[in-house]
């Protein structure tokens, strides 16, 4: 059971949460009257009890999410409308989580972009792009988005997609330190927030898909210079360890293999934590470089700190303990995924907790003092692990290996649930899980080469999902959306059971927000932002956002009224690839938005077009064998971002319906980097000219078959005489095939 209170302390008692609550409201009002950037470690510490305000990514240091605001509550939310939104001018993944300090609203956008808008009105205040370094987006393995920000002293701060971290002028959005905190020479970047402790600005970074070795490094707040770093893995062992227990560490690791060539992996892209009481950090790390642990480290072991918790003095960077989630990781398995602290009643005694869904589908409960296991049990559908043993704290594997044949395993690598923040109700006792099912077959690529341009993964994972030219893009949709599944789930982390779940008929959607009054709200990929009774799951408000949301939504006071807001824009790791998964209603003109809410908003959405227009392509002069090249080419290359069979993500251009233009500029496009300034950086040096003409003529063959299918869809004889319905019925077949082995696998 849980107490009735928070991690912090926080009443539950119906009569005293009322009074508190008054005097909260007319606290967070006189907190809107004073300057209210002077963010300092006091106001960091007593977040909960400024309710009109969200100052920190997580909203308090314990990462709840959670505000006990309930003006909006299950009895009105159903009058909740638009009061204002704001067009951004981008078609790329919008994934930040806002801040809102005394009135204003803070975020960041595609590019590391940094706004500040005013949280009434939505006027914008100001922006700033940081200058970015648009060719390091070739290094972005998920898109390139950012996920916040973090607030101290009347600054800003934002790590970028080029490897920087930039403190701005919270009032005029110009720089006041700018540090570079990654090699250029190797494949970094930074997507996550940053956090800030005890005056010193904590950020990680990404890049382990391509090959570096992964970190944490601590920056004075005030002065940009450099406190202290922790790697998460060693290095050579030639040369001194940055510390003693990464000499511990490099023992779980074969030296015969040189992993530090590569780098070894285990970032630090996103979640962090810090307990003021026992004033320790917690890190979550990532994959490991590459994901095959058997190119890896054929020789075994468990390859630390990969996919750990790790616990740190934030003003050392001194290691205190760690948990490994996923020993040897060797399938992606991350376990980066949002950390939550809380007080937890279980089996009759108060613990002090540490929360997490990482991507191997088990949720796990820590004590967060020492790190010791308390409980775990799978959340989603699990077949890699039968379990994880209370008495060593390791899962017990099922025969997962893919060294000798390939293995369908549960979960894919996108993972039970990935980076979209959770949310803890202390009304409930509930964790809210933005959740999936989705298997990937994992095979080992006996041809592995190491690039450092290009994903160094050791699988065949894309090669997997090749798609024939004559593979009609309604089939690739229908099939891809029935084998991967999305919902809400609530979760009892002291029973370890689910409560409820929701179907968000999508896999990849937003984080989770909790509110007062049994609320929780979630975005979905189909482009709805919806609230659910916390108690129950019954939906009880859904509003039409008209593209994929995987923002966050956050909820604040101004003047004593309360307002919901969240980023619009589709994109990230799955909604980048995979364009069954989007809001198939959206129009290609849709850019990205920051939408907000209140009771009684009168505001409208201007209304789209929601069609496409499948321009003529030119004709034809490949063979089939080219052609056939040109499909393996393409989803080995470009898979990535536009999607198999080129079905992209509504806001990526979408390769089927390219004009004569682009059909005229195409090697300019990909070998010669003419639209780098829109991401598409240049391919030339990773494939030849050649190469660029086959995966040109596999999709000019892509657009004559989309083409014919939009002009003889609905006539059966139509499309029996041009082969399509001959085409559609073998695609059935295979897609029915596919849907038993998913079914006989789940069960």
């Amino acid at each position: 059971m849980f107490k009735k209170r928070t991690a912090t302390g926080w009443p539950r008692h119906p009569v005293v949460h009322a009074a508190l609550l008054v005097s909260l409201l007319a606290l967070a009002g006189a907190q809107t009257a004073r300057a209210g950037t002077a963010v300092d470690a006091q106001r960091l510490a007593e977040a909960d009890q400024e309710l009109g305000n969200w100052i920190q990514h997580g909203r308090t240091q314990s990462e709840q999410r959670y505000s006990p605001l309930d003006q909006i509550n299950a009895g009105n939310v159903d009058d909740l409308g638009l009061a204002w939104y704001l067009d951004l001018g981008t078609k790329r993944g919008l994934e930040g989580t806002p801040l809102v300090v005394d009135g204003v609203l803070y975020f960041t956008g595609t590019w590391s972009a940094a706004y500040a808008v005013d949280a009434r009105s939505g006027k914008l205040l100001w922006k700033n792009d940081l200058n970015v370094d648009r060719d390091r987006g070739q290094f972005a393995c998920c898109d390139v988005v950012n996920r916040g920000m973090a607030m101290w002293n009347n600054k800003l701060y934002v790590g970028t997609i080029d490897g920087r971290l930039v403190a701005l002028d919270a009032t005029t959005g110009e720089v006041v330190w700018d540090k570079l905190t990654v090699d250029l020479e190797r494949p970094y970047t930074i997507t996550g927030a940053p956090r800030v402790v005890k005056g010193k600005v904590l950020i990680g970074n990404g890049g382990a898909e391509y090959g570096v070795r992964g970190y944490v490094s601590a920056y004075d707040a005030e002065t940009g210079e450099l406190a202290w770093r922790f790697y998460t893995v060693p290095g050579a062992p030639s040369q001194p360890f940055e510390n003693p227990v990464l000499e511990k560490a490099a023992a779980t690791w074969d030296a015969a293999d040189k992993y530090w060539e590569i780098g070894g992996g285990g970032t630090v892209w996103d979640s962090m934590a810090y307990d003021p009481d026992l004033d320790l950090l917690y890190i979550g790390v990532g994959n490991g470089t590459p994901w095959n642990k058997e190119i890896r480290n054929p020789a075994g072991g468990d390859n630390l700190f990969l996919s750990s918790i790790v616990a740190l003095r934030p003003e050392t960077g001194e290691y205190v303990w760690h948990y490994q989630t996923t020993p040897g990781e060797g399938w992606d398995y991350t376990a980066t995924q949002h950390l939550i602290l809380a007080d937890v009643e279980i089996e009759g005694e108060e613990r002090p907790v540490i929360m997490q869904a990482p991507k191997n589908g088990f949720f796990y409960v820590l004590d967060r003092r020492d790190g010791r296991l308390i409980s775990a049990e799978n959340y989603v559908h699990v077949s890699w692990a039968k379990e994880i043993d209370l008495k060593t704290g390791r899962p017990v594997e099922t025969d997962n290996s893919y060294k000798e044949h390939g293995v369908y395993q549960f979960p894919s690598p996108m993972g039970g649930h990935n980076w979209q923040p959770m949310c803890f109700h202390p009304e409930t006792g509930y964790v809210y899980i933005p959740a999936r099912e989705l298997a990937m077959m994992y095979r080992q690529d006996e041809g592995f080469q190491y690039n450092p341009n290009f994903w160094n993964v050791g699988m065949e994972v894309m090669k997997d999902i090749t798609v024939p030219a004559w593979v009609p893009a309604e089939l690739v949709e229908k099939v891809g959306a029935a084998t991967a599944q999305g919902f809400l789930l609530a979760w009892d982390p002291a029973r370890q059971r689910e409560v409820w779940r929701h179907n968000s008929d999508s896999p990849w959607n937003s984080g989770a927000l909790c509110s007062g009054s049994n609320l929780v709200f979630e975005g979905t990929g189909r482009g709805y932002l919806d609230a659910y009774d916390a108690a129950t799951g019954k939906r009880l408000w859904h509003y039409d956002v008209q593209q994929g949301v995987i923002g966050s939504p956050v909820t604040y006071t101004v003047d004593g009224e309360q307002y919901v807001s969240v980023l619009v824009g589709w994109g990230g790791a799955f909604g980048l690839s995979f364009g069954f998964a989007s809001n198939t209603r959206q129009a290609p003109s849709v850019e990205g938005r920051l939408l907000t809410f209140k009771l009684g908003g009168q505001t409208q959405l201007p209304p789209v077009e929601r069609l496409r227009r499948l321009p003529e392509p030119p004709p034809q002069t490949a063979s089939d064998e080219e052609i056939e090249q040109g499909a393996k080419l393409y989803h080995h290359y470009c898979v990535y971002c536009h999607g198999p069979g080129a079905i992209s993500h509504p806001n990526l251009a979408d390769l089927r319906y390219m004009d004569a233009e682009t059909h005229r500029t195409f090697d300019a496009i990909v070998l010669g980097g003419a639209q780098r300034d829109r991401g598409m950086v240049s391919f030339a040096g990773t494939i030849s000219p050649e190469q660029s003409q086959l995966i040109h003529a596999y999709l000019i063959e892509l657009g004559h078959n989309t083409l014919e299918t939009e002009r003889t869809r609905g006539s059966l004889w139509s499309r029996i005489k041009s082969g399509t319905y001959t085409a559609l019925a073998q695609v059935a077949e295979w897609g029915v095939a596919l849907l038993r082995w998913f079914k006989n696998a789940a069960d």
